[in-house]
């Protein structure tokens, strides 16, 4: 059980639970990018493949968080933003989420019945609409502002960056002028990211990582 958590006694974090995108992997740039950051602070991080359907994903993370200290980050990603905000409110935990999904089973609705296959894993799946109803089912009432840091584009072509902000008053808000949805400046913003975690990471250490 994870002690209970407020502004103002906020611990350092003990490890960062990177979690990914739709249809993405453990292996995506990003999530090498904040693993390899993690190391360089000699921080333990766990960047898991995640299953499509939202209730085994968050097991997953669920499983792994035990690795990762007594009072870890949880980080996400588009649909793994909304993930690290379930976990967040779940367990009382900050939270970093870079063009998070705030409404995913309004994102959901738009894919039912399309076949993906993840081009890391090779998996093949249907959006069904369990997977609406799981993540429709799994959507907080309400979110804890303060746990929040957002790194958000002005151009983002799948989601609209308005929605979080709304979503997320009042919480620590970066905020890249043009972009993509992928956030490729992440490397930029990560002394930002590891700032909110209670670290410091010095600017210019952490290279992009490519494909």
């Amino acid at each position: 059980m994870l002690s209970p958590m407020t502004p103002q006694t906020s611990p350092v974090a003990t490890g960062i639970l990177y979690l990914h995108g739709f249809n993405s992997a453990g292996a995506s740039p990003k999530a090498r990018l904040v693993k390899a950051a993690c190391d360089a602070l000699d921080l333990p991080c766990e960047t898991p493949n995640l299953p499509s359907r939202a209730v085994d994903a968050l097991a997953l993370g669920e499983s792994l968080m035990s690795r990762l200290g007594p009072q870890p980050l949880v980080m996400g990603s588009s649909m793994g933003g909304f993930l690290a905000t379930v976990l967040a409110e779940r367990h009382g935990l900050k939270a970093v989420l870079v063009n998070p999904a705030v409404r995913p089973a309004r994102l959901v609705d738009t894919m039912l019945g399309q076949s993906f296959v993840n081009a890391y894993t090779g998996e093949r799946f249907v959006v069904e609409q369990g997977h609406r109803d799981q993540v429709a089912q799994l959507t907080p009432e309400s979110v804890t502002p303060w746990r929040y840091l957002l790194l958000l584009v002005t151009q983002d072509e799948t989601l609209n960056s308005h929605d979080a902000f709304e979503a997320y008053r009042g919480a620590r808000a970066v905020l890249h002028p043009g972009g993509e949805h992928g956030f490729n400046a992440l490397a930029d913003y990560l002394p930002a990211v590891f700032a909110h975690a209670g670290h410091r990471l010095e600017p210019g250490v952490m290279a992009p990582v490519m494909d």
